[in-house]
């Protein structure tokens, strides 16, 4: 089907629907036009899904991630498949907007935070590529939640059913399903072979959702979703029984729920690692099966399949590899670990410890008895392994690092680099603490092993479809395609200083301020200045990430106003989005702070234009690409050392945001390219945090010792913030003076005059836009294209 054939097919479509409900074109809903729309265009993607064109490269990335944030995907995919233009023409012509047609679709919850996000961003860099693909992830029935603020500022979290009502994107794949078992016992057979008979299965339905490149490539994420094949057990209803009747069900169904249920108790945790057998299971027996229907032998499967494991959520695929190969083909142990080892691919994305996942051997034993011996093996194997290579003197050390099993404890990022041909990081500042830092021995051990990938951004989403405004100025003054060439932006570099582009470039971010302006009154009903500063921070909640740095300096500046209200005061709207997982106590805690300061300083008449707080709930993608092009500073402050790369300070700055961060994750390439004149960098470096733990961090020190610091915290302690409750932040007030483990309080005055550098800037309207388009110009790295790419060149090459 043409673009042309799609017109004449959406007219008798068209007609088709209004007569179907007795109603004209006239007469339809947004809600009917998207549902029409939405069919439509996904007839036209599985229409034109076999007619791909040749692909450039023969190996495929089977890419396992737990999470896919991909956002809504209506208008992605017509902007992709060039039809945008067309459709907008048609509901033009009946008086209706394209843009609040879009409004109409949900966010799919299937991930959370920056790792799915960028999952996403590279299926549609994959796709754009013609780099053969498949995204496998799971089809969660409610995501993450979906998040509301609480009368006192708390988070509350409520199912978030995104497939309720229409969700014609995905189509069912009955020909695919999976069985997966767990429990039971194994039995020994033969050498390395053994019988594992399951105590339980559950069943796995696929979905696919087709994944548009630019200018029409499609390519599938593939989601499994748990399900009973005895969905309902008749004899136990006809007893009485109705609740059992449909048990197996529940069951199977709960493991596909939510994503990342909690961990903090054991039910939760086995739930957990069921969820990512099952992910794991699923995804492996499908790439095998593909494998060979093509007529290849497993033996080449490293020569035509890549196994790309996004963080160590799926590391029990490498020794659920080994058991089909093994146990169901049949191969020797040496052929088995031989092709998993050139198979698998490992993207580190932390360096946190707790991040790190580790699992009770005990439980994988119950859960997975048969992947437990294989583990086993492999520990046994890599300690003969480093014996061999490491003197005794350094022995001990060396295998407390690199052991996978310690303390009955399994642990999942060893799993990923022992069993991966290449592991990288996903900034170079990361990449080099993986390699130096977080696995020194590893990196003697298995030379040539480690990589960097820096991470990047899809322009088509992040510009061409968040900025309209901005790729309509950008498509006037640059020749070619830049959202297939980001590079091309530096085109605009030399329209830095001229006074006319950069009024134009202005216009945009006004237009943007006022839109995201609106939102904020429509959501909340506060009515914020659009000639002040928009500092935002938006990113899942996390106390390395440090919104609560954040929050101190916006109480110290309040604090300011109130003793010297005649100061000059460049007007401020501090903007908050972001969730905390269920279980994490205190990134609640700092959510519930941020709203009590933002009600107190909101209600202030003093306030009234000067500065102003804002949460907005339930981050998404939509919502972030709302808050990303109106944005004039990007907060990226986490702690030097533990911000893996980050993309949104990408997304940002790609949007003319000035970046305010510490040399952490992608800021430090970020600063290298867009110019140190054209961010603001702060507070201590990976070196200097060494040294401060290495002679006793003392946090109250820097309470004592600094009394704006001290009189923001004292404020979150007295009850200022909370009407009067001293009790409600007292844990958070606890941490900063007594633990304080990432460091806020030593950044403190560093971030304060970081800020004050900011306000200056600001006032020099020529210089700061000159700032902001040098951003933009410079910053054509950071694309998901070219994170394929280096993928290409450095990780999946043959």
């Amino acid at each position: 089907m043409s673009s042309a054939d799609f017109q004449t097919h959406f007219a008798l479509t068209l007609q088709q629907f209004c007569e179907e409900r007795f109603i004209t074109p006239e007469q339809l809903s947004d809600l009917q036009w998207y549902q029409l729309i939405a069919q439509t265009s996904q007839q036209y993607i599985l229409q034109n899904f076999p007619k791909n064109p040749p692909l450039a490269y023969t190996r495929k990335v089977n890419y396992l991630s737990m999470e896919f944030l991909i956002g809504r995907l209506l208008g992605n995919n017509l902007m992709n498949l060039e039809l945008y233009d067309s459709v907008e023409q048609i509901v033009a012509k009946y008086g209706k907007c394209l843009m609040d047609i879009l409004e109409q679709e949900r966010d799919p919850a299937l991930g959370n935070g920056g790792l799915g996000r960028l999952a996403a961003c590279y299926l549609d860099s994959m796709a754009t590529l013609s780099q053969p693909a498949i995204g496998y992830g799971l089809h969660y029935q409610y995501g993450l939640f979906r998040q509301s603020i609480g009368w006192s500022g708390e988070q509350r979290e409520e199912g978030d059913y995104w497939q309720r009502d229409f969700y014609p994107q995905q189509h069912h794949r009955a020909d695919l399903a999976q069985t997966v078992g767990f429990g039971g016992e194994v039995q020994h057979r033969e050498g390395d072979h053994y019988d594992w008979q399951p105590e339980w299965t559950i069943s796995g339905k696929a979905f696919d959702l087709p994944v548009v490149g630019y200018k029409g490539i499609q390519q599938p994420l593939r989601l499994w979703q748990g399900y009973s094949e005895t969905a309902f057990h008749l004899e136990k209803f006809n007893d009485g029984n109705y609740l059992q009747a449909e048990q197996n069900t529940i069951n199977a169904t709960k493991l596909t729920k939510v994503l990342y249920p909690n961990d903090n108790h054991q039910h939760g945790k086995a739930l957990r690692l069921m969820q990512q057998y099952f992910h794991c299971a699923c995804s492996v027996a499908d790439i095998v099966r593909q494998h060979l229907a093509q007529g290849r032998t497993l033996e080449q499967l490293p020569e035509f399949e890549v196994i790309q494991l996004n963080d160590t959520h799926p590391a029990i695929a490498i020794p659920e590899l080994m058991r089909l190969l093994l146990d169901q083909h049949h191969l020797s142990w040496e052929q088995a670990w031989d092709i998993c080892r050139h198979t698998f691919a490992y993207t580190n994305h932390t360096l946190l410890p707790e991040a790190l996942e580790q699992w009770d051997q005990h439980l994988i034993a119950k859960l997975l008895p048969r992947h437990i011996l294989i583990i086993e093996q492999l520990n046994h194997e890599l300690y003969q392994q480093v014996k061999a290579e490491f003197s005794p003197q350094e022995f001990a050390q060396v295998w407390q690092e690199t052991a996978l099993i310690m303390h009955s404890r399994v642990r999942m990022a060893n799993l990923c680099v022992v069993g991966a041909f290449a592991v990288n990081g996903v900034a170079q500042i990361h990449s080099d603490l993986v390699a130096n830092d977080l696995f020194p021995a590893y990196a003697r051990l298995f030379k040539g092993k480690f990589h960097n990938v820096t991470n990047g951004v899809t322009p088509r989403r992040w510009i061409r479809q968040a900025n309209p405004a901005l790729s309509q100025l950008l498509d006037k003054h640059i020749q070619g395609d830049w959202t297939q060439d980001l590079d091309r932006l530096a085109q605009i570099e030399p329209l830095a200083k001229n006074s006319e582009f950069q009024t134009a470039y202005d216009n945009v971010k006004q237009k943007n301020k006022q839109a995201l302006a609106q939102l904020i009154q429509a959501e909340l009903g506060i009515e914020v200045n659009c000639n002040a500063i928009f500092d935002v921070q938006i990113k899942r909640f996390h106390e390395y990430k440090r919104q609560h740095l954040n929050l101190l300096n916006i109480i110290a500046s309040y604090q300011s106003l109130k003793a010297n209200p005649a100061q000059n005061f460049v007007p401020r709207v501090f903007i908050f989005s972001g969730k905390a997982a269920p279980g994490y106590f205190m990134a609640k805690q700092i959510i519930q702070a941020i709203n009590g300061v933002a009600n107190v300083i909101n209600h202030d008449p003093t306030m009234k234009n000067r500065l102003q707080v804002i949460f907005l709930p339930d981050y998404r993608v939509s919502l972030a690409e709302k808050i990303i092009p109106a944005a004039d500073v990007s907060e990226q402050i986490s702690l030097a050392g533990k911000e893996a790369s980050g993309t949104g300070n990408m997304k940002l700055a790609l949007n003319g945001a000035i970046t305010l961060g510490t040399l952490d994750g992608a800021n430090v390439e970020i600063a290298d390219y867009a110019g140190q004149e054209n961010v603001v960098i702060f507070g201590h470096t990976v070196e200097s945090i060494k040294q401060l733990r290495a002679n006793g961090y003392i946090s109250k020190q820097y309470y004592e010792n600094n009394l704006e610091l001290k009189h923001a915290i004292d404020a979150l302690a007295n009850g200022t913030f909370s009407n009067g409750d001293t009790t409600r932040f007292a844990s958070l007030v606890n941490d900063m003076l007594n633990h304080d483990y990432f460091c806020v309080l030593a950044d403190f005055a560093a971030y304060r005059q970081a800020q004050a550098q900011i306000a200056a800037r600001y006032q020099n309207k020529t210089t700061w836009l000159e700032s902001t388009i040098l951003n933009t110009a410079r910053l054509g790295k950071f694309s998901s294209d070219r994170s394929i790419r280096d993928y290409q060149t450095r990780i999946w090459k043959k």
